[in-house]
């Protein structure tokens, strides 16, 4: 029997079913990097928040298959923050850190092994500096991974600093861009600074990779390569 990894998160590490369209989340690319002895399972979501998550059932859901043994990565925190929406916003310091806790819990009592990783970081940046808005969230996550002793992926820390490094144009490839007049759903092109394109999803699971191999983590030993 493989080992088995959940993803468990938002749009950015979600599974696309147009794959004539360039949006990837990074855990759709990811195991590609990976022995086939790990099954990755992604049952993150578009548009989720811990909050959604847990309200239509989906937490549940991987409660209902998890076994014991088995690894769930979770990563949240793009529309935790979104104050305008109910039904989604987590707040930073209240219901964020408390729902996190439960997801943790709830893991563990199915002795399964949570990990905890922090959001990606969007390409926004004001004249040449990157404006880091999801950071007060991604330490959130670190504190809460520190309570819980568990091991903590900090990809917001290491993709907000290489889209820093890239500068505006260099890490343009790596989100969505797309032209106008290729796509029905856009039929003016789109420009979108939060979503990876194919590129953008392999360097983040790549990021992801190396730091299990830097971590020495468990996982580790299932990694196949590093670069595709």
């Amino acid at each position: 029997m493989p080992a088995k990894l959940y993803l468990v998160g938002d749009s950015t590490m979600s599974d696309k079913t147009n794959l004539a369209y360039p949006e990837r989340g990074w855990g759709q690319l990811l195991p590609d990097f990976m022995l086939p002895q790990l099954q990755v399972i992604n049952l993150a979501a578009n548009g989720r928040s811990t909050l959604r998550f847990l309200n239509e059932g989906r937490w549940q859901m991987l409660l209902d298959e998890l076994q014991a043994g088995d690894y769930v990565l979770i990563q949240f925190g793009h529309n935790d923050q979104k104050q305008d929406d109910p039904k989604r916003y987590a707040g930073v310091n209240t219901r964020y850190p408390q729902l996190l806790q439960q997801f943790i819990r709830e893991v563990k009592a199915k002795a399964a092994i949570p990990l905890l990783a922090s959001s990606i970081c969007r390409r926004n940046f004001k004249g040449k500096t990157l404006v880091r808005d999801l950071a007060a969230y991604a330490a959130q996550a670190k504190q809460q991974a520190d309570l819980a002793q568990i091991d903590f992926f900090d990809l917001q820390q290491q993709s907000c600093d290489l889209w820093q490094e890239l500068g505006p144009q260099g890490s343009q490839p790596y989100f969505i861009q797309v032209p106008a007049g290729l796509y029905q759903k856009y039929p003016q092109g789109k420009t979108d600074n939060t979503h990876l394109s194919v590129q953008g999803a392999v360097k983040v699971a790549q990021l992801f990779v190396l730091e299990l191999q830097k971590q020495q983590h468990a996982l580790a030993k299932y990694v196949y390569r590093t670069k595709l």
